[in-house]
């Protein structure tokens, strides 16, 4: 019976590689499509053209310089928003007068595009890495609170009548009710604040960053350098695929009791 299901999984993690295969070759295709167009072709240099921008970029002494930077802004907004948003996310699930006061706030400053206050922040802390990390962490915050918001104040009520019944006080129900339940919610909103740190990376580098993939991106389309800013744009890419693998394995390893949909 184990070799049987061992023999599965191999099959089914082949096949896997092998959608994988094919949705390569299809994008590699269009791509080389889009190259030889006379529409697209500025747009979309050769693949060829675009990675030996590799060795240029280093020659100038900005790839590394512009990863390390990026990585360092998202990382520290990133890890300042889910540090913000938790506890915001329970206090606003678990307390009325929090939730109505705080909510309209957070729905109403999520909605705007963060290049819209990127300006004010400026002013208020300058140049440099700093306004970077809060462009970000405010973006990160507000998607992260509002998707553990809801997965904590959908949890089954008589979960907690039965803990309150029991003699639970608030930190036990928090620590041995809540925690566990709202835990695959969590999960998800750590997701979505990976991607939205990314997504908010160009507005942030527009602070005046003097590095970064972001900055790069922007000024090389000031240059019409295509090819150099199509590679990072698939760097960019490349970096959110990684972290949300990564995500996805630290999910199946805390949330494998959760039953999931098979497709």
């Amino acid at each position: 019976m184990a070799a049987k299901l061992k023999g599965g999984k191999t099959n089914e993690k082949l096949t896997n590689w092998i959608w994988l295969g094919i949705s390569l070759l299809c994008a590699l295709a269009l791509w080389t499509l889009l190259s030889v167009l006379p529409a697209t072709a500025r747009s979309f240099p050769n693949i060829f053209v675009v990675f030996k921008q590799i060795g240029v970029m280093i020659q100038r002494g900005v790839l590394w310089k512009d990863i390390s930077s990026s990585l360092i802004s998202v990382s520290a907004g990133y890890a300042l928003g889910f540090v913000i948003a938790l506890p915001l996310a329970i206090l606003m699930a678990w307390y009325n007068p929090v939730r109505r006061i705080i909510q309209p706030w957070i729905q109403f400053i999520r909605n705007i595009p963060p290049l819209a206050y990127v300006p004010l922040i400026v002013i208020a802390a300058g140049v440099g890495r700093k306004p970077q990390i809060i462009v970000i962490t405010i973006a990160t915050c507000l998607i992260m609170c509002i998707t553990m918001y809801q997965g904590i104040v959908n949890i089954d009520e008589t979960l907690i009548k039965a803990a309150r019944v029991l003699g639970a006080k608030d930190k036990d129900i928090f620590l041995r009710v809540l925690a566990p339940a709202s835990l695959p919610f969590i999960l998800t909103a750590v997701r979505l604040g990976a991607s939205c740190a990314l997504t908010t990376l160009i507005a942030a580098e527009s602070t005046g960053a003097f590095a970064g993939l972001g900055m790069r991106i922007r000024s090389l389309n000031n240059n019409f350098e295509t090819a150099p800013m199509l590679l990072y744009i698939i760097i960019i890419g490349i970096i959110g695929i990684t972290v949300e693998k990564l995500i996805q394995l630290l999910e199946r390893k805390l949330t494998g009791w959760q039953e999931k949909r098979e497709i």
